[in-house]
């Protein structure tokens, strides 16, 4: 049933945002949404606790958000307290996040390698993804793995390249043991 709600109500606000042209607005504002709600756990705790009145939450919604975030936000986020789904909150956001990102047209990749990459080697590692690939522009996210001895672990959404020692030794491993 989650994934469900994450897609009608992520869609939704999608859908909205492109309409009303507010997609960078509603995208900012989703990801300190979801900043505030994980730095917040006490805050997600009432907001999905059994005993609460749905009115109590609802009021809570609006006197903590109205003038803060859109009412695009509000209306989301009262949407999801009346219909009993707060707990899917998080799960809504991402969903709206990575369809913006898809929207226009950025990839995400996700960088391991076995020392800390410099600056440089950083922007070297993304312009040539952006060579390689259709997007427009990438969010990177890099980290260290030890275990990978030398080479690099990337992984950008369901494909993975990896050219790491550790792979090719496991690969070298493995056709020895056949032979």
């Amino acid at each position: 049933m989650a994934k469900q709600v994450t897609g009608v109500y992520g869609d939704a606000l999608f859908e909205l945002a492109v309409e009303d042209d507010k997609v960078d607005t509603l995208y900012e504002e989703v990801n300190l949404m979801r900043t505030i709600l994980s730095e917040n756990p006490d805050f997600v705790a009432m907001m999905t606790h059994p005993q609460i009145p749905q009115e109590e939450k609802l009021s809570t919604v609006e006197t903590i958000f109205k003038g803060r975030v859109s009412d695009e936000i509000i209306g989301l986020m009262r949407m999801i307290v009346e219909k009993g789904h707060f707990s899917d909150m998080d799960h809504v956001f991402t969903y709206f996040t990575d369809r913006v990102k898809e929207y226009k047209n950025i990839g995400v990749a996700y960088v391991s390698t076995p020392v800390a990459l410099s600056d440089s080697e950083k922007e070297k590692v993304k312009k040539r993804l952006l060579e390689t690939t259709d997007y427009e522009s990438f969010e990177m996210d890099y980290d260290v793995d030890e275990s990978l001895i030398g080479g690099m672990v990337i992984r950008i959404g369901d494909r993975v390249v990896d050219s790491s020692i550790r792979t090719k030794l496991y690969n070298l491993k493995r056709e020895l043991s056949r032979a």
